[in-house]
């Protein structure tokens, strides 16, 4: 390697993005510079380190056998970068620097609302950075140290990850409060292979969840004759299209909403035992030195879980 080399975090945080996204414009985006900053950078920091990193061409840009080397190393030493700033931070009020959070998407829009005021009662000093998406995304950001802690669905594992259970939550079904079924007090899994069962697109771990609790279901997908799956979509959105009589669906208990809507046009019925249900949990880097803040973010779902239940 020439000598007088000087990479910076900014210019590893550069190359483990573009890694990442394949694309310059995109990679720029994520790291909030123009694209000719970004590129300028790489190409110096290959030029000092006598190697090239990527292959580029018109359409995508590839890791070079080396460069995948040198990336996996450089996301260590972001990692471990964002060790010592949290350590220094630990040195002062736990609480006192802001803490950022994920979630899942099906998770954050049903939780945060009545976690964060609790959250700001309790800690009124710690500002939170609130962020959703998809369980893969949150897991790399948690690694890169983006995200402090995240909200997942178990089972959830991951090297040098700590996860901790919050709470469980059964599925019930949604359904038009005209539909046949209103007349059950519980659903046999086995009947929604008669119904048009709406169901999140590929990617949405609630969507393996409820194939998993009803295996049939899967094999119904392949020939998906009255099957509609809202590729892409929300709960929000597929409660909506129950809402419009376009078939049914299975929601955590949460999401169900029912009281969102003018009364006499949803229902929701719970599944007859064994009901399926998910573990969410919260995880976080077994290196981040903010317990404390963990721990303010457990008791504040903790206590409005007890609310809503009416538990002491």
């Amino acid at each position: 390697m020439p000598t007088g080399t000087k990479m910076t975090l900014t210019e590893l945080r550069y190359i483990v993005t573009l890694a990442q996204e394949h694309h310059f414009g995109r990679a720029a985006e994520r790291c909030f510079v123009s694209q000719p900053t970004l590129s300028v950078a790489v190409k110096k920091l290959e030029e000092e380190l006598g190697v090239a990193l990527f292959e580029r061409s018109k359409s995508t840009v590839q890791v070079t056998p080396l460069g995948e080397k040198i990336v996996e190393q450089a996301q260590r030493v972001l990692e471990q970068s964002s060790v010592i700033r949290e350590l220094a931070s630990a040195g002062r009020d736990q609480l006192a620097s802001p803490l950022r959070l994920g979630a899942i998407y099906t998770i954050g829009p049903y939780l945060f609302p009545y976690m964060v005021p609790a959250l700001t009662r309790s800690a009124p000093q710690m500002p939170l950075y609130i962020e959703e998406g998809f369980t893969g995304n949150l897991r790399r950001k948690l690694r890169s140290g983006e995200l402090d802690a995240i909200i997942v669905a178990l089972p959830f594992n991951e090297t040098d990850v700590v996860t901790k259970p919050l709470y469980e939550e059964a599925f019930d079904v949604l359904l038009p409060a005209d539909h046949r079924w209103a007349e059950r007090e519980s659903v046999d899994k086995e009947d929604l292979l008669d119904e048009r069962l709406l169901l999140l697109g590929e990617g949405h771990c609630f969507r393996d969840q409820i194939l998993e609790a009803c295996p049939a279901i899967s094999r119904k997908l392949a020939s998906p004759s009255n099957t509609l799956t809202a590729e892409g979509g929300s709960l929000e959105t597929i409660r909506h299209m129950v809402a419009s009589k376009l078939g049914i669906t299975v929601l955590p208990r949460s999401a169900i909403g029912t009281g969102h809507y003018e009364s006499g046009l949803l229902i929701s019925r719970p599944f007859t035992s064994p009901a399926p249900s998910r573990t969410v949990a919260i995880a976080w880097r077994a290196s981040f030195p903010r317990p404390k803040a963990i721990d303010a973010v457990t008791d504040a779902i903790d206590a409005c879980r007890k609310a809503d239940t009416g538990t002491a």
